[in-house]
């Protein structure tokens, strides 16, 4: 197992990032396997090229590893995005109920799923102020309902669904899971979800164009590979012929995948998995703790969750409406990195806090408080 303070030596990105839930800055570990990979490729010496193409199964079982699925329940997707329009359109009856206030990645599937095969439908959720609770799944259930989608980590409250809860109260129905803002640094139960699906440009720092599919043999029976292409299949040579997909999660892919791609994101899970998410998640939690702490020295209004069992690496903060464009020009003008949002300012951290994005976030405070109070 590698330690702590060896992960965190492969964060690249200067002091002031603070925006994880937007994009991770690649790490050292994908950047030098990027360059290894494109390097053979524009090279393509004789003989090197096979290397590209053992890179599926090097990412399967680092993802399997990470997520508690065996290598066959998982196949690459090139975002999260695509591995839930998989999912939603391979549906075949019913409701699927989700938050209409999830990130758009799963109301968007499920709607054009239903617009297009007219064989399942979307049933709008609602949530206690945007947290998607068991409770709350219960009490909306209907005698049609085949699956319930859920966001592991709501991109806009910070708050971390909770799964298990969620898994008891809908028996054997599907459960979806947007994981994007999870993935890797919070140590879920993957293996009680069906379907799992994760891009690796957040929190993972694989770069776009690296995601994933995870799919429980339950799924695999209940899903159909709407989408399946020729790389969907068991068979290496598919000519002249057209054969049904394969059983496993292969079906859900249309081509072949990026190799570049394939290599970054195992090298991005081999990271991961050599540290542990649970390392990871506690070090991140600690480092949110420091910047609600900060928050709270300034009186900066923090409005996602202080409990360590809802919080990942988010930290929401919403300054009265007047004060919001203080706010963020202030973390602007001291070079920390957030996402502005519908009232809100984002600071999402990672498992490396350095000391110096901690003082200019300290002086971006200092300089709100100061103005905000005259």
């Amino acid at each position: 197992m590698a330690s702590m303070e060896q992960f965190a030596a492969g964060f690249l990105e200067e002091p002031g990032y603070l925006d994880y839930a937007r994009v991770g800055p690649m790490s050292a570990a994908v950047t030098h396997e990027a360059a290894a990979q494109i390097e053979l490729l524009s090279r393509a010496r004789f003989g090197s090229l096979a290397t590209l193409f053992t890179q599926t199964e090097r990412f399967q079982q680092a993802a399997a590893l990470t997520t508690g699925f065996r290598h066959d329940q998982i196949v690459f997707q090139p975002n999260t995005t695509t591995g839930l329009m998989h999912a939603m359109f391979g549906l075949t009856g019913g409701g699927v109920l989700l938050s209409a206030g999830d990130f758009p990645s799963g109301p968007f599937a499920a709607v054009r799923a239903s617009e297009a095969l007219h064989v399942v439908s979307p049933l709008w959720l609602e949530t206690d102020h945007g947290r998607v609770t068991p409770n709350q799944v219960k009490q909306q259930l209907t005698a049609t309902t085949a699956a319930v989608a859920v966001c592991l980590v709501d991109a806009r409250t910070g708050y971390v669904a909770d799964l298990e809860g969620i898994r008891q109260v809908i028996g054997d129905r599907l459960l979806i899971v947007d994981a994007i803002q999870g993935f890797g640094v919070i140590d879920a139960p993957y293996e009680l979800a069906d379907v799992v699906a994760s891009g690796g440009q957040k929190w993972a720092r694989a770069g776009w164009g690296t995601g994933f599919l995870a799919l429980s043999d339950r799924a695999l029976e209940r899903l159909t590979p709407v989408f399946s292409g020729f790389a969907g299949t068991d068979e290496d040579e598919v000519w002249d012929e057209v054969v049904p997909p394969s059983d496993s999660a292969r079906a859900f892919q249309v081509s072949n995948p990026d190799a570049i791609a394939l290599a970054r994101f195992s090298a991005a899970l081999e990271e991961i998995n050599e540290v542990g998410v649970a390392a990871i998640a506690t070090q991140v939690s600690e480092n949110v703790t420091r910047l609600i702490d900060l928050a709270d020295e300034f009186t900066v209004p923090v409005t996602s969750s202080r409990d360590e069992r809802e919080r990942a690496g988010i930290v929401v903060l919403e300054p009265v409406p007047e004060q919001l464009t203080l706010l963020t020009a202030s973390l602007h003008n001291h070079g920390v990195s957030t996402t502005t949002r519908q009232g809100t300012v984002r600071l999402s951290v990672h498992a490396r806090l350095d000391a110096e994005t901690v003082e200019m976030l300290r002086g971006a405070f200092t300089s709100f408080s100061s103005a905000a109070t005259y």
